[in-house]
């Protein structure tokens, strides 16, 4: 599920990479900006695939960088939620993680889904969230706080998460399928 997408954007040479070939200092410069990095709308940034367009160069006042316009065309936030599971499908307490209730003909075996282990899963939904800063609430303003009074317990929200399954044949923790 990756998608090819055209981007414009004026990219900083900054004057110690004038030696270097123009391309290879721009390509390298979009992927530092865009490489591991989730664009709102479109989704996690892999790396540049191609530099379609270059238009003239600047360099503006009080910087001596290289200013040019292009043209171009990994990840902890997946959520599988308990319905998206092979079913049937429960949490044991003990062990803190989800079992599949695995049947056979010898009878039901349980397959532990531990955490850390390798998983083959779909896609089925992209979440974005604006996450940009917003100005202080009319509540903080009202009920000032204790010098030195850090908000504790605000949650760090992800911009792009994954939503996905693993309820359908050959999906789910690889160990299942390689044994």
């Amino acid at each position: 599920m990756f998608v090819a997408v055209e981007m414009v954007d004026t990219v900083r040479i900054p004057p110690w990479n004038f030696q270097r070939q123009f391309n290879e200092a721009i390509a390298e410069e979009l992927n530092k900006k865009l490489a591991n990095k989730v664009v709102y709308q479109v989704g996690l940034c892999i790396c540049l695939y191609d530099i379609t367009k270059l238009e003239d160069s600047y360099i503006f006042p009080g910087d001596g960088a290289s200013h040019t316009k292009v043209s171009l065309g990994f990840f902890d936030d997946i959520v599988i939620p308990p319905e998206s599971l092979q079913q049937p499908a429960k949490f044991d307490e003990a062990e803190q993680v989800w079992v599949w209730e695995y049947e056979t003909d010898e009878g039901a075996h349980d397959l532990y889904m531990d955490q850390g282990e390798d998983i083959r899963f779909r896609v089925t939904d992209e979440v974005f969230l604006d996450t940009s800063p917003t100005g202080p609430s009319a509540a903080a303003t009202n009920s000032p706080a204790a010098p030195g009074a850090e908000e504790g317990g605000q949650k760090k929200e992800a911009p792009y998460t994954l939503l996905g399954t693993i309820s359908e044949p050959g999906l789910g923790l690889l160990s299942w399928w390689n044994s």
